[in-house]
């Protein structure tokens, strides 16, 4: 293969069968199940990289998303932890951790856009009038969601605006030596989004210690609220807003 078709041909890796094809990617029937509880400010520091800044309220959004119909990716779930922010003023979530049970979404997600994800096995399920979310890493469950099934309807516009905000990810990618090439921050948003049922209820959430999966280290202290959103939407790809080697 010459040069100018390894350049033409250059997508993602490996070169001659990506683990995952161009975007955009569309999400048919995405399923969320969103816990927000506060947890220790000191913790919350540490972990929340400058320019972003925490929720003063010290809150974290732990998710459990069911993607039955999405281009490219198959069927999948994932699970983790997103936490509240402001970036120049303006309010988004900056993803922490997350884990998936599928390859394809775990390359191009943190080839593409740099989101944190590792192999995992979530599950969102339905039991009787329960909406149960379970994280369990090998033979280790390390968390465990319930609220209750559509008991109260919230106003779809303030799902769809939830759904819609502004997301951040730090995308490192290491070079050859293991020092970093990239280490950017990364923005970007749903769209095209389209809301078909959204629901809060009671719940309550458990961490589980893990040396390699440590969602516990931003611990409960007290769950403020949940929801459950049905949706379709595609995903968009990011825009860099701040380069830490620059």
């Amino acid at each position: 293969m010459k040069q100018e078709d390894v350049v033409k041909t250059a997508f993602a890796m490996p070169l001659t069968s990506p683990a995952f094809p161009p975007g955009p990617y569309r999400f048919i029937n995405r399923e969320f199940f969103t816990i927000t509880y506060r947890t220790d400010p000191e913790l919350l520091a540490k972990v929340v990289p400058e320019p972003l800044v925490p929720n003063p309220d010290d809150l974290v959004k732990f998710e459990f998303i069911r993607m039955p119909n999405s281009t490219g990716f198959g069927d999948y779930t994932e699970s983790g932890q997103v936490i509240p922010v402001t970036f120049n003023g303006v309010e988004g979530g900056y993803s922490h951790a997350m884990y998936l049970d599928d390859e394809a979404p775990i390359a191009g997600g943190r080839e593409i856009w740099g989101f944190p994800k590792k192999l995992g096995a979530p599950r969102l399920s339905i039991e009787k009038d329960t909406l149960l979310g379970t994280l369990d890493i090998g033979p280790v469950r390390i968390a465990t969601a319930t609220m209750g099934f559509k008991y109260t309807a919230m106003d779809l516009a303030q799902a769809k605006a939830a759904v819609e905000a502004p997301a951040f990810l730090l995308k490192i990618i290491p070079h050859v030596d293991c020092t970093p090439r990239i280490c950017e921050l990364v923005r970007y948003r749903s769209q095209d989004v389209t809301v078909k049922g959204a629901w809060s209820a009671p719940a309550r959430l458990e961490l589980f210690e893990h040396a390699l999966a440590p969602v516990a280290d931003l611990p409960v202290r007290e769950v403020v609220s949940a929801n459950h959103i049905l949706t379709d939407l595609t995903l968009g790809l990011g825009t860099v807003v701040h380069d830490y080697l620059a």
